[in-house]
């Protein structure tokens, strides 16, 4: 498992958009611990995090790329 610190920085997303997308439910972590709330993440979830930046780089909106996604 990855804390989100190390998870940002091999995904190039920052702490604060991970924990957005947390929040809108696009790349959830793996595991948060239930008494400090932190987030831990996968390596597997780096394909994701490659293929959520390749989208966003595409210029998808999140919604459109939460619907990708679900496909």
């Amino acid at each position: 498992m990855l804390k989100i610190g190390d998870f940002s920085k091999l995904s190039r997303i920052s702490i604060r958009m991970l924990r957005h997308y947390d929040e809108i439910g696009l790349l959830q972590p793996r595991m948060t611990d239930p008494s400090s709330g932190y987030r831990y993440y996968s390596e597997e979830q780096l394909r994701l995090a490659g293929r959520i930046q390749a989208l966003k780089d595409m210029d998808f909106s999140l919604a459109a790329i939460i619907e990708i996604l679900k496909n």
